[in-house]
């Protein structure tokens, strides 16, 4: 009889926990409806959603899939029908007027349409926003130049609207909304209208609010030219939240899969896609993973923490490897249809990376030729 190896008492894997930011927006359960009676049509359902200092969000997604129906109610634009909404630590629910202006007046929103005051110029559509804050005059002052010159519209600080281009209005809007640095911000499409380099030091300032002031910045864009800013990247499809895909963690293990000869041959696209659908689990130390003989039900990369590989024989458990962040294992009895060749122990609190077998086959049949990838599985181990 072989000498089994059994986990500790009690141990069970959890769900690994992100590192504690302060929570800013926190959408749960939000549904929208458009209409009354028989014309009543929703348009949100059951939203979830958390925004956080500092982060910047990029919200995509087909035309009419919710997007700005979604911002707007974040920004307290519009009143809330069902679900919990809370920004700022408030709860939205129920807000009358007055409570969802002093809302509002720590929020800068950037729209496709520019909502200018045609009867002031640009220096004064923004400066009429530090009204909201008790800033003294040349404090006042000192801000709108800045912003607008840090725009590129320092030439025109003293034209109206009608004798500027719509993308010269576009970065006026675009001033109005930061001048005050507010802790959010919302924008619609805010590059849609400006060249690539104006586009550029756009983002640029919204990326320096972010990092250095803490700003959270929710951007509901089309522009695949400003996605290297992101943080997170947020996909709604008919009225939902899709997906929430953490870009650096991502990338990160995406360079954990191209290291297994299973997904080298993967296109960037289905290795993000496979990336978005792993799953974490953190054990402690002395946990077993995988016991020699059971049947194959995961696929693992170890993102933090080092395991033990043993082999078990009559009497004793030989030690054949130990695996460090990056590696992987068991996606040789998934492929084989195996049991397990050997068992796997942590030696710390291992954070891991999981497929569950379905999922590892399922993508592993996407690739060129499912034939060809077993094979150099075989080769390479």
């Amino acid at each position: 009889m072989s000498a089994q190896i059994k986990p500790p008492d009690a141990v069970t894997a959890k769900t690994a926990v992100p590192e504690t930011k302060d929570l800013v927006v926190g959408v749960a359960d939000v549904n929208y409806y458009f209409g009354q009676g028989e014309g009543r049509k929703q348009v949100l359902y059951s939203n979830n959603l958390s925004l956080y200092s500092g982060e910047i969000i990029i919200m995509t997604g087909p035309s009419g899939s919710g997007k700005t129906t979604l911002l707007t109610l974040i920004g307290a634009l519009r009143g809330l029908q069902e679900g919990s909404l809370k920004v700022f630590g408030n709860e939205l629910a129920g807000l009358g007027p007055a409570e969802q202006e002093k809302i509002r007046r720590n929020i800068g929103f950037i729209f496709q349409a520019h909502n200018l005051l045609d009867s002031l110029t640009a220096y004064q559509n923004v400066k009429l926003v530090t009204e909201l804050i008790d800033y003294s005059p040349s404090e006042a002052d000192r801000r709108t130049v800045d912003i607008l010159t840090r725009l590129g519209m320092q030439e025109r600080l003293l034209y109206k609207p009608q004798k500027l281009s719509g993308g010269q209005r576009q970065r006026v809007a675009i001033g109005r909304a930061l001048v005050n640095r507010p802790r959010l911000i919302l924008a619609d499409e805010p590059t849609a209208a400006l060249d690539k380099e104006t586009g550029r030091q756009v983002v640029d300032l919204l990326r320096n609010l972010a990092k250095n002031e803490g700003c959270t910045i929710l951007i509901v864009t089309h522009d695949n030219r400003i996605l290297d800013v992101a943080d997170r990247i947020v996909t709604m499809v008919d009225g939902y939240v899709a997906s929430d895909v953490d870009v650096n963690e991502s990338l990160t293990i995406v360079q954990f899969l191209k290291k297994c000869p299973v997904f080298e041959t993967f296109s960037p696209t289905l290795l993000a896609d496979v990336a978005n659908k792993m799953q974490r689990e953190i054990h402690p130390p002395g946990a077993v993973i995988i016991q020699q003989g059971d049947e194959g039900d995961k696929f693992y990369i170890i993102r933090q923490g080092t395991v033990e590989v043993l082999k078990e024989t009559i009497g004793k458990a030989d030690l054949v490897a130990t695996l460090e962040a990056g590696a992987f294992f068991g996606e040789l009895a998934l492929l084989r249809k195996e049991p397990r060749a050997a068992t796997v122990r942590t030696l710390e609190e291992v954070e891991l990376l999981t497929l569950s077998k379905e999922i590892f086959i399922d993508v592993v049949q996407k690739s060129a030729s499912f034939e060809e990838q077993l094979r150099k599985v075989y080769f390479a181990r």
